[in-house]
């Protein structure tokens, strides 16, 4: 590998980590032909960093030069940064030796826009193309979809793609209009329906033809960067249920704002609200694996997630007249509610009582949580807890055990030196929540 192709790779990775939407879970592509690489019965992405984010595939941008300049962005047209672009044959070089060599599972292959949509989206298609057609390349691609780009090179796209995604990048179209003015929420929109119908029709014609294409199998995701303008996480929320609802996604990623430029529009943060955005990723959860509503996660009088407490456990200090519930006689929709129990805890707990009366020991083997559960459940119509005690009594204990009032504040004394982080927001950013489908026709 010689060196100018090492300074582009330093520089094209390098930007490229500021995108969080790349899991490659759900993707099934079989070897064929006696092709390189099989991503058949298992997730591609073996190894995260700390905060849940992947790094097992080969991360890159096409080119960091861009013709829009938004403000969050460090590709930013205005931005003073070494700029570089691969080439085609670079790209599909590179994926393939570092595949060899086993130093990567499958390719995450994004780009700046250069020139107009149409060409930048017609070299990442080609790239593609050429790692599965004459490199017989059978690993894991997610492409990023250029907004604007045509319906034909979306659809040549999925054809060679396990996943695609169209980042909707802010939670409103005025925040967009206001730190991306180049960019609209149709157009982010309309390609994000192109792929929620064609995905739905291959799998119709798969039904049919055993051998039909399969068209981006893996589905469809975006991403959000959090922080950046001054929706609360209850528009976020909302957005995020529509997007699962109306356009079929798989995932919506959530990337908390990290400084990259000093732009007046944007909020003066210390660092990156990386609690926010974790709190976020559990909402999500609970909409996708839990069976909750978002109007429950948040509402316009609770806008804003607990950073302190999970969203489930905060759900459950509101509701306290739906606890305590007995393990024993509960649906498993409400276990699954309790704080403290799982998913598979809950399965657990449904299937072994139907053979004897579960107990304390029971639990705690199934994996339950005591030290949250305790608070919300019953064991054959007996409480773990010999008195009740009020919501935030409850929150208390949780956090800081059982020790008195005075210890809780002594363990939250601040420290005098550390940096607390300031916000700044322009409130002339703060818009309703967008219709998504108004706004999409």
């Amino acid at each position: 590998m010689n060196e100018r192709i090492i300074e582009k790779l330093s520089i094209l990775a390098d930007a490229a980590k500021y995108d969080a939407s790349c899991s490659s879970s759900g993707g099934k592509r079989k070897n064929v032909d006696k092709g390189l690489g099989n991503a058949e019965g298992m997730g591609i992405c073996h190894s995260y960093t700390e905060d849940g984010r992947c790094v097992s595939l080969l991360k890159i941008l096409l080119t960091n030069h861009c013709i829009f300049d938004c403000a969050y962005c460090v590709s930013r047209k205005s931005n003073d940064v070494k700029r570089a672009a691969f080439t085609v044959e670079e790209v599909v070089d590179l994926t393939m030796n570092f595949y060899r060599r086993n130093y990567i599972e499958g390719l995450f292959l994004s780009s700046g826009i250069f020139s107009s949509p149409d060409y930048t989206m017609e070299r990442l298609v080609r790239i593609c193309k050429k790692l599965r057609t004459e490199e017989r390349f059978n690993g894991y691609i997610h492409l990023k979809t250029i907004p604007g780009a045509s319906e034909e090179l979306i659809q040549e796209a999925g054809l060679y793609a396990d996943r695609l995604s169209v980042n909707i990048e802010l939670p409103s179209e005025l925040s967009l209009q206001a730190l991306a003015p180049e960019k609209n929420y149709a157009e982010i929109l309309t390609p994000m329906g192109q792929i929620q119908s064609k995905v739905a029709a291959s799998r119709e014609e798969r039904e049919l033809f055993k051998k039909a294409p399969q068209f981006a199998p893996a589905g469809q995701t975006t991403q959000l960067v959090v922080g950046a303008s001054p929706e609360t996480d209850h528009q976020i929320i909302q957005l995020t249920d529509s997007l699962y609802k109306g356009y079929g996604l798989k995932r919506v990623y959530y990337s908390g704002y990290v400084p990259v430029s000093g732009d007046q529009r944007l909020p003066q943060v210390v660092q990156p609200p990386l609690m926010r955005e974790h709190r976020l990723y559990q909402s999500d959860w609970l909409m996708r694996f839990y069976g909750f509503d978002a109007d429950e996660i948040l509402d316009p009088a609770h806008p804003h997630l607990d950073l302190e407490i999970d969203p489930k456990l905060a759900w459950a200090l509101r509701h306290r007249h739906v606890f305590p519930v007995d393990v024993n006689t509960a649906d498993y929709e409400l276990i699954l509610r309790v704080p403290g129990v799982g998913m598979k805890s809950a399965k657990r707990i449904v299937a072994a009582r139907r053979f004897a009366p579960l107990t304390l020991d029971h639990l705690h083997k199934f994996g339950v949580v005591l030290r949250r559960a305790r608070y919300f459940i019953t064991c054959r119509g007996m409480a773990l807890e010999k008195r009740e005690y009020d919501e935030q009594t409850v929150r208390r204990k949780i956090l800081y055990g059982d020790g008195s009032t005075r210890s809780a504040l002594v363990k939250r004394q601040l420290d005098l030196f550390a940096p607390e982080p300031t916000i700044v927001t322009a409130p002339d950013l703060v818009s309703p929540q967008l219709d998504l489908f108004r706004q999409a026709g």
